[in-house]
């Protein structure tokens, strides 16, 4: 986040109360980039479903699992660590799978763990995950490409650097929006605006649903619809003109 200052974790946890449909249609009202690029594709799941979304500030790093690490690699580990205890900001680990194919995983019951201690509740990796039950039990978060028996060999191969996920390129304290439809990236600069602006989006879709579901299974005159619909498109623009 080079723009702004970061969130607050009052910020940080009202954008928790969106979902990431509402998060992406309140980024888009700001027109700052084209509504095809700012997430990841469906390559990368939500492993186990969740009842909230999670959010937090990018700490990246690369791994590899196809053989053993150096001992440049291997040395690595600390200063991950460091970076992930420099705050108490919450936090989502990146790490981009550098293998042709994920054969090894770096998540499982101790590095979730690990993980949590540090205020990173989640990860999000084009790679694979394990140990399924015991991520569920302590609330960690897994999205990922896969779900994998071994961590083979393995290993750190880079830190705090740009990846690519998900066709989406993440720099270290990025912040993202992450749950079960997917993984977004926040634009710093309207971060702080962002809450109200998903109030104000969920606001004008409601004058269309609310009056469907009032209706439903009895009809609606179309002219009548298409008023709704303009309504709530000039609601939507207003508030970003």
């Amino acid at each position: 986040m080079s723009l702004n200052s970061k969130l607050t974790a009052i910020q940080l946890n009202e954008l928790a109360q969106f979902d990431t449909p509402t998060i992406c249609n309140a980024i888009e009202s700001f027109q700052i980039k084209p509504n095809t690029e700012g997430f990841m594709g469906p390559e990368i799941k939500c492993i186990i479903p969740y009842n909230k979304p999670i959010v937090g500030y990018a700490c990246t790093g690369k791994i590899s699992a196809t053989s053993s690490a150096t001992d440049d690699q291997k040395k690595l580990v600390t200063p991950y660590y460091v970076k992930l205890a420099e705050d108490n900001s919450q936090k989502i680990a990146v790490l981009e799978d550098i293998d042709d194919r994920p054969i090894g995983s770096f998540w499982g019951g101790v590095n979730s763990s690990i993980h949590m201690v540090f205020n990173c509740n989640g990860v999000v990796t084009n790679g694979g995950v394990r140990d399924i039950d015991d991520a569920r039990k302590i609330g960690f978060r897994y999205f990922a490409s896969s779900v994998l028996v071994s961590h083979a060999y393995v290993h750190l191969t880079e830190i705090n650097c740009p990846v690519k996920v998900g066709g989406l390129t993440i720099n270290p304290g990025d912040l993202l929006h992450a749950d079960i439809h997917g993984v977004l990236l926040i634009p710093g600069e309207i971060a702080g605006m962002l809450a109200k602006a998903c109030r104000e989006v969920i606001d004008a879709e409601n004058i269309v649903i609310e009056e469907c579901v009032k209706r439903k299974g009895l009809g609606i005159d179309i002219g009548y619809l298409q008023e709704l619909r303009l309504k709530m498109y000039k609601l939507r623009d207003s508030k970003r003109g």
